[in-house]
């Protein structure tokens, strides 16, 4: 792995890792049980500020593709999060969403031409494995809701990661520019959807307004561009294989801030997961998309593949968010979520 890569490896793993403090700071500094409305607060702000900071609106097609993107990486995806939070046992939904990387691997195969390797399959595999050890608390019963949701959710942030690759950005758009949109379009999208099912917003004080502004600049806005930046430089693959530094992430400061044991068999499943995520950037070269005739009109022609010229763009954040479920406070969750349920699903 060449000194450029390893920067861009590096810089793009600060977004995960920013998603695995999303539950440490929704537990303690925002309103309880208010996960749609933390959703658009995180997403809506953060995308309009990016807006009125690059002064650029989607031209042509790009209107449709920026909505298409936003639903798929934040408004569809962080829903879907949260309601498989909601409705499983502790961890149960973020060992659902860990598949990720194997969700990946499969559509990228599909749209852009990167055929899964044997080493790919296995190492996706060793993902999950590691993230339940570390997330998975005890068994309950079957939700069949639940756990569509958490299949749903993993696949929406999944695609989300994929088609940003495959579209890239159009000419002259800078990575700011395609996350503000997504952002906006994500947050709009979720707008609604929090009205209708959790009603007005709640009154918000000075420590529940610095939480929200931590997430809108810092854990979405900032975050989400380090991750599509991403996804413009590495395969699809390997900038998924980074998704296992949430819940890494949300159980050390679990740990470390909150008090919460970590087991000698979570730190077996953190160290396969971690190894997992270095396998996966192992031998996988810049952008390496070989998928011909899939770029759309708007987009730069680059020598590093189709979507080279998405060199800045981010993807996850919703996901995740993942991002989302890391918005439900484990006190009200009748699931019994913890600090290691939300890691996970906060990726986006």
């Amino acid at each position: 792995m060449n000194r450029n890569r390893l920067a861009t490896v590096a810089l793009t793993a600060l977004a995960p890792v920013s998603w695995g403090s999303t539950y440490f700071v929704t537990t303690q500094f925002l309103p309880a049980d208010r996960p749609l409305f933390t959703g658009m607060m995180r997403a809506l702000p953060a995308g309009l500020a990016l807006l009125a900071l690059t002064r650029r609106l989607p031209r042509g097609d790009w209107w449709w593709k920026a909505v298409v993107l936003g639903a798929l990486n934040i408004g569809a995806f962080f829903p879907l999060l949260f309601l498989s939070a909601y409705r499983l046992p502790g961890g149960m939904a973020a060992v659902i969403g860990s598949v990720g990387p194997l969700w990946v691997a499969g559509l990228a195969a599909l749209f852009l031409g990167e055929r899964p390797t044997l080493r790919t399959l296995l190492t996706g595999i060793a993902a999950a494995l590691g993230v339940s050890l570390v997330v998975l608390k005890a068994a309950g019963s079957f939700d069949a809701i639940g756990v569509i949701a958490a299949l749903g959710s993993s696949a929406s942030m999944s695609a989300g990661t994929v088609f940003t690759k495959r579209w890239g950005r159009p000419e002259g758009a800078g990575p700011l520019v395609l996350t503000g949109w997504q952002l906006t379009a994500g947050g709009l999208l979720i707008a609604p959807v929090a009205l209708f099912v959790e009603g007005a917003p709640p009154a918000l004080d000075g420590r529940n307004i610095a939480g929200y502004v931590y997430l809108a600049l810092v854990n979405t806005a900032v975050a989400y561009w380090l991750w599509f930046r991403g996804i413009g430089r590495m395969t699809a693959t390997s900038v998924t294989f980074l998704g296992p530094l949430s819940p890494l992430t949300a159980a050390v400061i679990g740990w470390a801030a909150l008090g919460q044991a970590l087991a000698p068999v979570q730190l077996l499943g953190m160290a396969i997961a971690f190894g997992a995520t270095l396998a996966g950037q192992i031998g996988a070269g810049p952008s390496g998309t070989r998928s011909s005739g899939t770029r759309s009109s708007g987009t730069r022609p680059s020598a590093t593949g189709p979507s080279s010229d998405t060199r800045s763009s981010a993807t996850g954040s919703a996901r995740s968010v993942e991002d989302l479920k890391t918005f439900s406070s484990a006190e009200g969750n009748a699931a019994e979520l913890s600090m290691d349920v939300i890691g996970v699903a906060v990726r986006r």
